[in-house]
């Protein structure tokens, strides 16, 4: 091959292309693109921090208080590990002694009163077995312990000498229960008395775990030798349940041992009107099942006034679309009108005008429509909830609808007509068609607010038409069962997406549009 045809074959030889850096066009275009990427971030990263801060975390909160359950561990630790051992349906003595120990804790604390209220959610009662509980713990006679010691040597009722025991690993190992409770004692004696548990009187509680500890057989190094076979001893098991005979009853173990996990489906079991029972999860008692039936109600109402609001908001909409710009701008101010004014004081009005001796009422009379002894009940039932929300959601469905009638040209209709077609037909197989997004798009915005709404119903609702956002709404500011709360929010919350997917399925949200 001549010299001069290789050189040039090598010299065309491609290479990798480089930038005007000299860099390799592959890797400039890289790091290019991760810089758009980067800048596209930080534009929407305030956006993201808003719907994170004020959308993900509260969800996120909800979701774990619904199935959190921390306050019977927390407030009765010793009573949960013993009930593990102990299978009976009403436990034995060693789980009552961990109960007096755990209520002796909590009512120095004032918690045993948040526990009760707590249970008292899933069993009646057990709000008052816990707050006299707490109150007869302190009378139960276990101060015969402290006396019994005292006689058998005296340096056993020595707070300093204890101080120092207990700062002994070899006693703590040698008295677990003992250690417990003086630790338990030291604790609030400090942090709620101020005061110093080496210069202060122990409580009964450790003496009745001292008493325990040796009659099981322990034997601590540097405690004096005490033999308490002949102690005179209290059976806390007696005690309790002659405090409240509910004590003796399988009942509050149940439930003690359905709520001791940290985690429990109790919430959610009680938002469907369930409950745990010994052979499983079953149905409530007839009188206490309200949750079905309000969420079940909180459906229809729902549809109902979203199907109101389109009978009245589509004829409202056309017309809006129809007329010329200058009566279309002022019929929609008496649309936006509403926005204007409180919904407090719109909903206030309704109450005015659909109660029995109200304005509608009146003119129904008046006008011989109805007697005066057969007034209508437009008020506090399902009627009122209807006709109060309709008005309010109404603007919702007729905005959406104006908004894509408003870009559906008007000579596709003329064109029908000039084919033949009279006004009722180039109305239905026409306009009606290309309206239909905005009927879906002001279906979702009317259902939704409908679903969550909770101050309109309660205030014309009555007890017939108030809705399941009604009962969170107690939950979370009277009765403060978050837990419970919680969990009925998550099951509408998951009921509005469940209606979403199927509604996407059926119709397609691509064909909801907010405008032409």
């Amino acid at each position: 091959m001549p010299a001069g045809l290789g050189a040039r074959g090598a010299a065309a030889t491609p290479g990798p292309m480089v930038a005007a850096d000299g860099t390799p066009l592959k890797a400039s275009l890289a790091r290019s693109l991760r810089r758009q990427k980067m800048r596209a971030l930080l534009l929407i990263a305030p956006l993201l921090l808003f719907i994170v801060v004020s959308f993900v975390l509260p969800i996120g909160d909800m979701l774990l208080r619904s199935v959190q359950n921390g306050i019977v561990p927390d407030t009765l630790p010793r009573t949960v590990v013993a009930l593990r051992d102990d299978p009976a349906e009403v436990p034995g003595e060693a789980v009552f002694e961990a109960l007096y120990a755990d209520l002796v804790v909590a009512e120095e604390y004032k918690v045993h009163t948040q526990l009760g209220s707590r249970l008292n959610y899933e069993m009646g009662g057990a709000s008052s077995m816990f707050r006299g509980a707490g109150r007869a713990v302190g009378r139960f006679g276990t101060d015969i312990y402290a006396e019994q010691f005292e006689d058998a040597d005296p340096a056993l009722v020595d707070p300093a000498r204890w101080a120092v025991w207990m700062a002994d690993p070899a006693v703590r190992e040698a008295l677990p229960r003992t250690a417990d409770a003086y630790d338990a004692w030291a604790g609030f004696t400090a942090e709620l008395g101020g005061d110093d548990p080496a210069a202060e009187e122990l409580g009964d509680v450790v003496y009745a775990a001292l008493y325990r500890d040796l009659a099981s057989g322990a034997q601590a190094p540097g405690l004096p030798a005490v033999d308490v076979a002949g102690f005179e001893s209290v059976s806390l098991r007696d005690e309790f349940i002659a405090d409240d005979a509910g004590w003796g009853e399988p009942a509050i173990w149940d439930l003690l041992r359905t709520f001791s996990p940290r985690v429990t489906a109790g919430y959610y079991l009680n938002a469907v009107d369930l409950q745990m029972g010994p052979d499983g999860v079953e149905m409530r008692p007839e009188g206490d099942r309200i949750y079905l039936q309000l969420f079940v109600r909180t459906m229809i109402l729902s549809v109902t006034i979203t199907a109101t609001c389109i009978l009245l908001g589509y004829p409202v909409a056309f017309l809006l679309a129809s007329l010329p710009m200058r009566s279309a701008n002022l019929l929609m101010i008496l649309v936006l009108l509403p926005f204007w004014t409180s919904l407090l004081v719109r909903t206030s009005a309704w109450k005015v005008l659909l109660q029995q001796q109200g304005v509608i009422n009146d003119l129904l009379v008046w006008a011989g429509l109805i007697g005066n002894d057969g007034r209508l009940a437009l008020i506090n039932n399902q009627t009122g909830t209807i006709i109060a929300m309709t008005h309010i959601l109404l603007p919702f469905m007729i905005l959406p609808l104006y908004s894509v009638m408003k870009g559906i040209p008007p000579t596709y209709v003329r064109a029908a007509k000039s084919l033949g077609a009279n006004d009722w037909t180039a109305f239905w197989r026409v306009y009606f068609p290309q309206s239909i997004p905005g009927i879906g798009a002001g279906s979702i915005l009317v259902f939704i607010l409908a679903i969550g709404y909770y101050i309109t119903p309660e205030l014309v609702g009555g007890t017939k038409g108030v809705f399941i956002s009604n009962r969170i709404a107690y939950h979370i500011s009277d009765s403060l069962n978050w837990g419970l709360a919680a969990a009925l929010g998550t099951i509408l919350l998951a009921v509005v997406l469940l209606l979403y997917w199927a509604y996407d399925r059926m119709v397609g949200i691509d064909n909801v549009k907010l405008g032409g």
